[in-house]
């Protein structure tokens, strides 16, 4: 066995040697000199040396144009074998060009990403139909952004306000057209509900409880107020409208809230079907299950309570709330709509925003300017106009029906 091995690589051993290093040269020769053709997609273009005051129609922020090619190369195997789209970009001068022109790609576009891959060498020939590129007027606008309502649930414990403020601008440049198209339409940006935790507001809520505050704000982060525009960035960017720091989702805890006046209930009727029902007859009637008269009016005969809102706004509106019922002919409606309002609401809300700014326990208005403060307080009263409900029960809303037979209108609550 020895003497087996010996005559394989002891012996002659110079020839052999010689002969393993000419095969392996052979080898690296003819593999060098093996040639194919390869199609490679999704290639980025990127345009150089654009004139002052101009861009290329499609181009984005990083001068790569949004909408990539596909390309046919032919060389060397072992190099196209290891190539990709991530190690290539076509690269187009648009220096001395004017207007739209055609863009013949050839080799001398083709660059490497990767600095180790010699492609001047191992590729020969490069095939693709050429590019169409228009330079245009390079434009700076202010793009609004919508801030739409969120989708998902609050935390438990807590019911969605409002957010504030409604609308934002992102001053962005780019091509002329692709701009215009933009500000017309416009952005929109929606948040989750459901991406805020539990435990995030009950911090915050302690902190509003401490301050008498009456809702719990929760100032959006920054990673958050991102928007994504496909036509001119890869990826989401910043929000660079300085407003933007007051970006917030406001709370209110979802408790029961008492109201300590009985609420009135009064008719009203449109002045196009007065004629057919004679308001002077028509009075609410005392056979409901739920009304009862007193000092001359006709009141909601049990306690109800108030959810949505804040305990400040119910102690300001109780005296000037009450439901009211449309009356209309019996041929349109079997059922008697009804709604709540609130009377004087306007000197009222003055009053709401009048005291709150007065708070100098509420720190985070205080950073906002006197305009911007009042603005955020009318929306939030505003808000609770529209968002209160009423409950006669944890769970259990206020749900009445409302009848008209002949000259009587009878309210009744229904029960689940």
């Amino acid at each position: 066995m020895i003497s087996l091995l010996k005559r394989l690589f002891l012996d002659n051993w110079p020839r052999k040697l010689l002969s393993l290093l000419l095969a392996i040269g052979t080898w690296f020769a003819v593999n060098q000199s093996l040639t194919t053709t390869k199609t490679i997609s999704n290639i980025p273009v990127r345009v150089m040396n654009i004139p002052p005051g101009k861009t290329v129609e499609g181009l984005q922020a990083n001068d790569v144009l949004s909408k990539r090619i596909t390309v046919t190369l032919s060389g060397n195997k072992s190099l196209l074998e290891e190539l990709s789209s991530n190690d290539l970009e076509i690269i187009v001068d648009a220096s001395n060009r004017r207007g739209r022109w055609i863009e013949t790609i050839s080799k001398k576009n083709l660059h490497a990403l990767n600095p180790a891959l010699n492609i001047s060498q191992g590729v020969t020939k490069i095939s693709h139909k050429n590019i169409s590129i228009e330079l245009t007027k390079l434009v700076t606008e202010k793009i609004p952004i919508t801030i739409t309502q969120p989708i998902g649930e609050a935390p438990k414990g807590y019911r969605f306000l409002d957010i504030w403020p409604y609308q934002l601008f992102i001053t962005i440049s780019g091509p002329e057209n692709t701009v215009k198209k933009l500000k017309t339409r416009g952005v929109k940006l929606t948040f989750n509900l459901s991406d805020i935790s539990k435990a995030e507001l009950d911090d915050l809520s302690t902190e509003s409880y401490r301050n008498e505050r009456d809702v719990v704000s929760f100032f959006v982060p920054n990673e958050w107020k991102r928007v994504t525009l496909p036509d001119l960035y890869a990826g989401p960017i910043e929000i660079n409208d300085p407003s933007a720091k007051y970006l917030r989702i406001d709370f209110v805890r979802n408790e029961l809230i008492p109201i300590v006046n009985p609420l009135p209930v009064s008719l009203f009727f449109p002045t196009s079907t007065a004629a057919l029902i004679n308001p002077q007859k028509m009075t609410i009637s005392n056979a409901g299950n739920i009304i009862e008269s007193r000092y001359g009016l006709k009141l909601i005969a049990k306690p109800l309570y108030a959810s949505g809102v804040s305990a400040l706004f119910v102690e300001i509106m109780r005296d000037v709330m009450e439901i009211q019922v449309l009356v209309v002919p019996k041929s349109e409606e079997r059922t008697l709509d009804w709604s709540l309002q609130f009377v004087n609401h306007r000197a009222l809300e003055d009053k709401f925003v009048s005291m709150l700014l007065s708070d100098v326990s509420d720190e985070e208005l205080h950073d906002l300017r006197p305009q911007i403060r009042e603005e955020y307080l009318r929306n939030r009263f505003r808000n609770y106009m529209n968002r209160l409900q009423l409950f006669v029960a944890e769970k259990i809303p206020l749900r009445i029906e409302v009848k008209q037979q002949g000259n009587a209108v009878i309210i009744n609550e229904k029960k689940e």
